[in-house]
């Protein structure tokens, strides 16, 4: 017999300390059956609750890795799905919210990459031949399939330059996307100068570039990038070392070009907590990635004397992972509970083989 399942309705106007009480109460009855995943980027409500915490490919490994039968992903679709393909056949992938997307992850999709690889296809020759496809990790499945299909990978921000130089070793140009940001600041710290990284408008034909420009260019830059990332200014920076002079500045690579060239040091989010943790006593710090993360570390830290800011004067949250809330983890876990799967996050076999493929030829380089 089919277990109910329970309606979000039922959850959605319960107060936290309820949901906190029910999400205890749901664990207690699955015990190993069930992992919760945390991503750094989540609201301290939920991300309490999560066995793991991390950034999504670390997660989506230490899940695959476990006996749990259920990955319930306190994060993001394109996580979920990178949880689903690592997996194991039987395991069953969760999101809590399907309305958490990924604002960068949407601005590039399958049609307008295949449509790419043909315009790039007509002024290169056989794109195969001469581009590798790289996509970051922060993209859809079908994305990640395409990079398979061609013969190409996926990157994370902590291993995009052993990336880039992989690709580069099989073909001669890089088609880089989502997010320009990221592949214009790995390339950079290459020594591919800034012209010979051109950004590819996927609403305009050929992507807006001449093609002397796609001939020249090493990297084709998506264009593409992070809503929060995209908040932070060089002149935050200024502003806050003219009164603070000592400040040191991390800041993530989806930042902009202009802000990391500002930072004494650029790196993930895993980068950013151990070198700010590693850190002497009585350091001060502004930080350029999602505010939870950043409001967390300066709490872990605080009793070292170290001083952690956040980079912008205005909040700059991720919304769409903000959409993962007490309630949603509440009505997830207690169907769970009575044997109900809601918000199963399913790459088909075809994606997932293909995605598979790419992700492999990333992680054998680790």
């Amino acid at each position: 017999m089919t277990p109910q399942v329970l309606p979000f309705e039922d959850f959605a106007l319960l107060d936290d300390a309820e949901c906190e009480a029910i999400i205890r109460q749901s664990r207690e009855r699955l015990g190993a059956r069930c992992v919760v995943l945390g991503h750094h980027y989540q609201r301290d409500e939920v991300f309490k609750h999560a066995d793991f915490t991390g950034d999504s490919l670390k997660l989506s490994r230490m899940a695959a890795d476990s006996t749990a039968q259920y990955i319930v992903f306190c994060g993001v679709h394109f996580m979920a799905e990178v949880a689903d393909i690592l997996s194991r056949p039987e395991q069953i992938a969760i999101l809590p919210d399907l309305a958490a997307g990924c604002s960068m992850a949407d601005m590039a999709n399958l049609a307008d990459v295949d449509r790419c690889w043909r315009e790039l296809s007509q002024v290169l020759g056989d794109a195969d031949a001469r581009v590798t496809p790289v996509t970051y990790i922060n993209s859809a499945a079908d994305l990640k399939a395409f990079c398979g299909r061609h013969e190409g990978t996926v990157c994370t921000s902590s291993n995009a330059q052993k990336i880039l130089a992989w690709s580069f070793a099989r073909r001669e140009k890089v088609l880089f996307f989502p997010d320009q940001h990221l592949g214009r600041n790995t390339g950079y710290r290459m020594d591919i100068p800034l012209e010979d990284m051109p950004v590819w408008d996927y609403g305009r034909p050929n992507g807006g570039l001449s093609d002397d420009e796609i001939r020249r260019a090493k990297i084709i830059l998506w264009k593409g990038y992070c809503s929060v990332h995209q908040m932070f200014q060089p002149q935050h920076i200024d502003r806050f070392k003219a009164e603070h002079p000592e400040t040191l500045v991390i800041a993530h690579p989806e930042a902009s070009f202009e802000v990391c060239q500002k930072a004494d040091y650029i790196g993930s989010t895993e980068y950013i907590l151990n070198t700010v943790r590693a850190a002497p006593p009585n350091t001060r710090w502004l930080v350029a990635t999602e505010l939870n993360l950043v409001n967390r570390l300066r709490e872990e830290v605080r009793a070292q004397g170290k001083d952690v800011h956040f980079m912008s004067p205005t909040v700059c949250m991720c919304s769409t992972m903000f959409r993962t809330d007490p309630q949603h983890l509440a009505w997830i876990l207690a169907n769970l509970a009575q044997g109900a799967v809601v918000n199963r996050i399913h790459v088909s076999d075809s994606d997932a083989d293909a995605a598979r493929y790419a992700l492999n030829n990333m992680l054998s380089l680790n």
